[in-house]
């Protein structure tokens, strides 16, 4: 069911909203503080709690500090160097489409870890283009029996184009592991950047926000036709506790609902410093999430107030953006009155913020203990399975390569 796999990707390419920086979406995998000072747009809050927040489906995890030493993509001792695509994996490739794969791009910096694998920046051999290279182990996805849902994700990014969202450009396995080649925002991840800000003011975090409904409005207009239409709810659990809605806590079926509530989530942690259900254990999380009233800070306007409250409603029936008029709902609501929906979509509204970067190559917006890794990758087991579950994984979108006819393999 599209509307819940949405839902997961929330935590991954549609709640992290873009960040302009002379580049066209955000890349939503890389999170994490960076020593600094906070800009004018800060106000002050307690912003260590939004980076223990920010997570993704490769996970949190310690970070390493180690430099760079390496400048090739290297298993270790346990695992030989993947150089090609696993022939046995995608057998029913045409053989033009095998040309891309590991061999075809310079690792040149760690932008991310967790615990299913690694985020890269990579340079496509021969040219000028810079990508970020998401590399998944099978072994710890199969474990989790999350096979599905990295399926989902490759599937539902190859099929989407959208102004706020990520674009995927190739993807591809081997042997140990799968590959999303997105592409690189320079810019950084919107938690990156929170940790730094502090609190966005109500300008900002609208136009943030707008980003994202503009992305969440694709499980209203066609998207989940184009995969499951005839079960449009799911039983399914994923993502990160503090996000998770009511109906999931208690393990009920969902829909798009939950969509809108994970985007309250967001925007209330935008301004707040910090999600609204937090502190205890898990189950003390979840009977917060459950039980517990929205406690609303004074400083907030009155319209901020209103759209929290519709989009944090418990009783999903009656949540913001789940009525008979969806998405539409959530445009006029008169926290939006400023969006001119129109502009926004073709990037015609210029923020009050812009990250500082330095080209192409610049990593500034990053975490350092990231980006000071050795490239060097984590032993993967041999992934056990009867019947391979990522076929057809293989992916070139038709932007990335004109040579290649756009095709899902």
């Amino acid at each position: 069911m599209v509307s819940s796999q949405v839902a997961c990707l929330a935590r991954n390419h549609i709640e992290k909203v873009l960040l302009p920086a002379g580049l066209p979406e955000d890349f939503s995998d890389i999170f994490g503080p960076l020593p600094g000072q906070p800009s004018l747009e800060a106000i002050s809050g307690d912003s260590a709690v939004i980076y223990s927040h920010s997570q993704s489906l490769l996970g949190p995890i310690t970070c390493v500090n180690k430099l760079v030493n390496e400048l090739t993509l290297y298993e270790t001792e346990y695992d030989s160097l993947e150089k090609h695509t696993d022939p046995a994996s995608d057998d029913d490739l045409h053989p033009e489409h095998q040309s891309v794969g590991l061999e075809d791009f310079e690792v040149l910096k760690v932008v991310g870890q967790g615990a299913f694998g690694k985020v890269y920046q990579v340079r496509r051999s021969g040219t000028s283009e810079i990508y970020a290279m998401k590399v998944i182990r099978k072994d710890k996805i199969l474990e989790k029996n999350l096979a599905k849902y990295v399926k989902s994700e490759r599937d539902i990014l190859a099929k989407v184009n959208h102004p706020f969202i990520v674009q995927l450009r190739y993807s591809f396995q081997t042997k140990y592991r799968l590959y999303l080649v997105l592409d690189f925002i320079n810019g950084g991840h919107l938690f990156f950047q929170l940790y730094h800000q502090g609190l966005l003011r109500e300008d900002l975090a609208r136009l943030y926000t707008a980003e994202i409904v503009s992305a969440v409005m694709l499980t209203d207009f066609g998207l989940a036709k184009q995969f499951d239409a005839n079960n449009m709810r799911s039983n399914s659990v994923c993502g990160t506790l503090e996000y998770m809605p009511p109906e999931i806590v208690q393990g009920r079926s969902h829909d798009k609902a939950a969509d809108w509530w994970c985007v309250g989530i967001l925007l209330y942690e935008m301004l707040t410093g910090k999600p609204p259900f937090t502190g205890g254990n898990r189950q003390k999380i979840q009977e917060k999430i459950v039980k517990d009233k929205i406690k609303l800070p004074a400083f907030l306007t009155s319209e901020a107030h209103s759209l929290l409250k519709g989009f944090l409603q418990k009783d999903a029936s009656r949540r913001l953006g789940n009525g008979p008029n969806g998405s539409a709902d959530v445009k006029k609501h008169k926290w939006f009155y400023t969006i001119n929906w129109t502009k926004l979509e073709a990037r015609k509204i210029k923020p009050s913020f812009l990250p500082k970067v330095a080209g192409k190559l610049c990593v500034a917006n990053f975490e350092e203990h990231w980006t000071k890794m050795a490239l060097v990758e984590s032993p993967a087991s041999s992934p056990k399975f009867s019947e391979n579950p990522f076929k057809r994984f293989s992916y070139v979108r038709t932007a990335a390569c004109p040579s290649l006819k756009r095709s899902v393999l």
